[in-house]
């Protein structure tokens, strides 16, 4: 055991427990500060596969607040926003990731900090969009979590509701990304062997989060796991 291992098992805990509190948002934390120990395109391949199991499990709580007619039109975006996402994360240099990355957390942290995100978003359109952007960036940089968050604070879903059509939603979006991932190569033997190098800790956080969940201030919360993603963007920006 190293002292990187133990780092990064850190930081996938921490990234699943936000998951399994909030509904969303492990990427965010995850891709903050694992770039800095293994390379981007491994980082994200590894958040994906978690993901995808931890959709299910974060959903059957409150499975009976989903509302599949909420997700269906953002189904249909995800499909056919991610295979431009993967063709970008393959294209792209490891540095450029890193940027983009860093980039995207500070443009989220801001929107959040401005107050920004519309009251309403009607129309399916709207969701349709909101998918597509979501399959897009998911592809390119794990982080799918933005434009499906911000769509779905803005259709008057209940807090329940909205943690259930999230996991729904990700849990497809994340399948598709990963077909996307196998299909150009991604999903290596080393991707295999940290998944089930850190899958403990990332169960445990994602846990953790779920019995957190009616028992924590999520607005204290929610501005503490801001400032520091403000941070960490600054800093993968700066180090590319």
């Amino acid at each position: 055991m190293t002292l990187d291992w133990v780092a990064c098992a850190l930081i996938m805990a921490a990234a699943s427990l936000v998951l399994g509190l909030a509904g969303f948002g492990n990427a965010l934390v995850a891709m903050a500060f694992l770039p800095y120990f293994m390379s981007p395109v491994t980082a994200i391949a590894v958040l994906t596969i978690y993901t995808v199991v931890f959709a299910i499990v974060i959903l059957a709580p409150v499975r009976r607040h989903l509302v599949p007619s909420g997700v269906a039109y953002l189904l249909i975006g995800t499909v056919l926003g991610t295979p431009l996402g993967v063709w970008i994360l393959v294209a792209v240099s490891a540095s450029t990731l890193t940027r983009i990355i860093g980039g995207v957390l500070v443009a989220v942290v801001l929107l959040e900090w401005a107050g920004a995100t519309p009251e309403r978003l009607p129309g399916r359109r709207w969701g349709l969009g909101a998918g597509i952007a979501s399959g897009l960036t998911g592809g390119a940089v794990g982080m799918p979590g933005p434009p499906v968050v911000v769509y779905s604070t803005t259709q008057g879903w209940s807090p329940r509701t909205i943690k259930a059509n999230l996991q729904a939603f990700f849990f497809v979006n994340q399948v598709a990304i990963l077909i996307g991932y196998w299909w150009v190569g991604i999903l290596t033997g080393e991707v295999w062997r940290l998944t089930a190098s850190f899958a403990v800790p990332a169960a445990a956080g994602t846990a953790l989060g779920i019995l957190l969940f009616n028992r924590v201030d999520h607005v204290r919360f929610r501005q503490i796991v801001f400032g520091i993603l403000f941070a960490s963007g600054i800093l993968l920006l700066v180090r590319g």
